[in-house]
């Protein structure tokens, strides 16, 4: 129970995750950004883009609903809000991805990028920007209970996590080869896809919370 508790919530986070974040195309940007470093320089900005990417995303688990609780805002309405931002960024992504990631490639390019930029601008916000921040509050928000399997979506989630920095890592450090091997059509089709899995991600977290709501509400009638 506790293996397929943890599995279902990888299974949930990696998706989305990666759908948000979009390593394979990332890596088109990072690539351009990075042109000019050696191999090593550039085997060490992808390790440390990769490892504040960790931090960023299990911050934003496991942190962002307690400070929206703080200021007295329930899980469902979390759930429900990310829900409809999730849904809404990945329609948008699915309708013109290639404008997004055009508009990013552009922001880079603009800046000198050697190892103080590996947090700003390629971790924030190339990399785990604001609707990567958004994906996970909305995700950490759908943890259960203690009783009900906390500890196997901790570490599910944790999981998740994990191997999204490991994609991150594998993709910025061949994204030479990456850029080379897809071209700009393999990028968009591939981000569109992406976009497709965060959008049913996006439904079924709202489907979540209008759940929570709706439940107590059919139970005081019966």
């Amino acid at each position: 129970m506790l293996t397929n508790r943890l599995i279902e919530t990888f299974l949930l986070v990696y998706p989305a995750l990666f759908s948000i974040v979009n390593p394979i195309a990332g890596a088109f940007i990072f690539n351009e950004a990075a042109a000019g470093l050696d191999d090593r320089a550039l085997a060490r900005l992808a390790r440390k883009v990769a490892t504040y990417s960790l931090i960023v995303m299990l911050v934003a688990l496991w942190g962002g609903s307690f400070i929206l609780g703080f200021f007295g805002i329930s899980l469902a309405a979390v759930r429900i809000a990310g829900g409809l931002v999730l849904s809404l960024w990945a329609f948008n992504l699915l309708s013109a991805p290639e404008k997004r990631e055009e508009r990013k490639r552009d922001e880079a390019a603009a800046r000198a990028i050697g190892d103080e930029a590996a947090f700003f601008p390629l971790t924030l916000p190339f990399t785990t920007g604001p609707g990567t921040i958004a994906v996970c509050i909305a995700l950490g928000a759908t943890r259960p209970p203690l009783a009900q399997g906390l500890v196997a979506f901790a570490a599910g989630a944790s999981l998740a996590a994990l191997a999204m920095a490991a994609t991150i890592l594998a993709a910025y450090r061949y994204a030479p080869r990456i850029a080379a091997w897809l071209g700009h059509t393999g990028s968009r089709v591939l981000s569109r896809l992406a976009a497709f899995l965060l959008l049913a991600v996006g439904v079924q977290i709202l489907i979540a919370g209008v759940t929570d709501v709706l439940t107590p509400i059919l139970a005081a009638r019966d």
